[in-house]
C-alpha cells in the first residue's frame, strides 16, 4: 500500500490557534482512504508536534474516524518526538463514538514491573504504545490498521526535520542521553546532537513499524518481534521479558463522568491522572487560581482530534522521563521507558477531558495536558475557565495551564461545523492547531 501523503508544506501557513474556514463540500478528487477524498469540513487536530497533526488531518481528509487520526498521530509522534512519546512508552486516551453515543477510556500506560531484575541497571517498563494504539483503533477505526502506521514509517524511512520541541529536549538531557552509543548513533551521528531543521532518519526504527505493519502488533509482544525485544533490552539494562510482554494488555475503563447541565464531563480514571483533571476543571470553574506544581521535565506529550462526525479522542503519552531510560533497543530504533514504582521513577499523571452532549450525539470540548505533574491541571484548568468563565478558547488554553503544563483544546460550542469549532495550542509550546484551510 502507497504511503499516505504528508502534505508538510501546508504547515507553513498553519498558525497556534486556527479558526476554521467555512468550507462547502465539494466533489473528491481522491479515492477512498486517501487524503483529499473527503472535501469540506473534516474536524480538528491540535498535537504538541507540527507533523504529528498534519498526519492526523490527512487521516481525516481520507475518510478516517478521529480514532485513526489519534492513533497515526501516535505512531507518529514515536518517530518525531521520541523524547516523550514511543514504543517503549505508552500513554491514555479518551474515545467518543457518536454512532454508539459512547464513551471509552484507554489506559495503556509503561508497564510496571513486580521487581528489579538480576543485572538490571536500568529496568525498562513494559512498552504498551503500539497495543494501546492498536485497541483503541479496534474500538473506533474505520480506515486499516496499516495505513495507520504508514506515515509514521515513511518520516523515520526518509527522515523529517527535528522540530523545535524535540531540539529543545535534546538540549535539557543531551549529556545523559548521547551517554548509550546506540542513543548517540541516531541522534549525534556527527558527535553533537541533530540541530533544529536537520533531517533525523530511523533506519532502524522504520523497519520496526514495516514489522509492526506486516506482521501484527501481537508478534511485538508474544512473537518474533517480543523475543527481539527480550535479548536487546537486556543489552540496555532493561532486561524486559517475553512473559511479561505478553501479560500486558491495555484496560479499556469506564471514564469517570460527571454531569454539567445536559451535557457530561469525562476524564480518565483516576489510576490515571489521581482524580486530579476534574479537581482542575472544578477550581477553575469556579474562579480560583491554576494549582503551583513543582517544576520538573514536562517529558509528556498530548494531543485532540475531532472529525466531523462529531466524534472525538483525547490522548497523552509519556516515556515516564525524558527520552525514558536513556537507552535505545539496538536494532529495534526506540528508547526503553523506565519502569515506575522502582528507585525514584514514579508513574506521571495522564491528563484528558471531554465534553459530550449526548442529545446530540457529538463532542463539546476534547482537551489534553502534557506536563509531568501539571498534566491533569493543563486538561481541566483550560476546560473549566472555556466553560465555567467563559474564557475564549485561545485564552483558556494560554492561560489555564501552571507549569510546566501544557494544554491542547477543541470547543464547538455551537454544533459540529466549520464556523463552530475552533482549536488551540499552548502558544508557550511548539504544537499546531490545524482544520480546514
Amino acid at each position: 500500500m502507497a504511503a499516505m501523503a504528508l502534505s508538510l508544506a501546508a504547515l507553513a501557513g498553519c498558525s497556534t490557534v486556527e479558526r476554521v474556514g467555512n468550507v462547502l463540500g465539494g466533489g473528491s478528487s481522491a479515492p477512498a482512504g486517501q487524503p483529499g477524498h473527503v472535501r469540506g469540513f473534516l474536524g480538528n487536530v491540535v498535537a504538541e508536534d507540527p507533523r504529528a497533526a498534519q498526519i492526523a488531518r490527512d487521516i481525516l481528509s481520507a475518510g478516517g474516524s478521529a480514532a485513526d487520526a489519534a492513533a497515526a498521530a501516535g505512531f507518529t509522534l514515536a518517530v518525531t518526538l521520541p523524547s516523550r512519546a514511543g514504543l517503549g512508552g505508552g500513554g491514555a486516551c479518551l474515545a467518543y463514538d457518536p454512532r454508539r453515543n459512547e464513551l471509552e477510556s484507554f489506559l495503556f500506560q509503561p508497564g510496571a514491573r513486580t521487581g528489579i531484575p538480576a543485572g538490571a541497571d536500568r529496568p525498562a517498563a513494559v512498552p504498551m504504545m503500539a497495543r494501546g494504539l492498536f485497541t483503541l483503533h479496534a474500538r473506533q477505526g474505520r480506515l486499516p490498521f496499516e495505513q495507520i502506521l504508514a506515515p509514521a514509517e515513511q518520516l523515520a524511512r526518509v527522515g523529517t526535520p527535528v522540530s523545535r520541541a524535540l531540539a529543545a529536549d535534546f538540549a535539557a538531557v543531551s549529556g545523559p542521553l548521547l551517554a548509550d552509543p546506540v542513543s548517540r548513533a541516531v541522534f549525534a551521528p556527527g558527535g553533537a546532537p541533530i540541530g533544529e531543521g536537520t533531517s533525523l532518519t530511523q533506519l532502524e526504527l522504520a523497519s520496526t513499524l514495516a514489522a509492526l505493519r506486516s506482521t501484527g502488533v501481537g508478534d511485538f509482544h508474544q512473537g518474533g518481534l517480543a523475543r527481539r525485544v527480550e535479548e536487546a533490552s537486556a543489552a540496555a539494562g532493561g532486561f524486559l521479558t517475553v512473559a511479561e510482554m505478553r501479560a500486558a494488555v491495555p484496560q479499556a475503563a469506564p471514564p469517570v463522568q460527571e454531569r454539567l447541565g445536559s451535557d457530561l464531563i469525562s476524564v480518565l480514571p483516576a489510576s490515571a491522572d489521581g482524580g486530579a483533571t476534574l479537581a482542575a476543571f472544578r477550581a477553575a470553574a469556579s474562579g480560583q487560581p491554576a494549582p503551583v506544581v513543582g517544576g520538573s521535565f514536562g517529558a509528556s506529550t498530548a494531543l485532540v482530534v475531532q472529525d466531523r462526525d462529531g466524534g472525538a479522542v483525547a490522548c497523552a503519552f509519556t516515556m515516564n522521563n525524558l527520552f525514558g531510560t536513556g537507552r535505545m533497543v539496538s536494532g529495534m530504533g526506540f528508547l526503553l521507558a523506565p519502569a515506575p514504582g522502582l528507585g525514584s521513577v514514579q508513574a506521571p499523571p495522564l491528563g484528558a477531558i471531554l465534553v459530550t452532549s449526548p442529545g446530540a450525539k457529538a463532542m463539546r470540548y476534547a482537551g489534553a495536558g502534557s506536563g509531568q505533574g501539571a498534566a491533569p491541571a493543563a486538561a481541566g484548568g483550560p476546560a473549566g475557565l472555556h466553560f465555567g468563565r467563559r474564557v475564549p478558547l485561545a485564552q483558556a488554553v494560554a492561560t489555564g495551564a501552571p507549569e510546566p503544563g501544557r494544554g491542547v483544546a477543541i470547543s464547538c460550542q455551537g454544533g459540529i461545523s466549520a464556523s463552530s469549532c475552533t482549536a488551540a495550542a499552548d502558544p508557550r509550546g511548539f504544537g499546531l492547531a490545524t482544520g480546514n484551510n
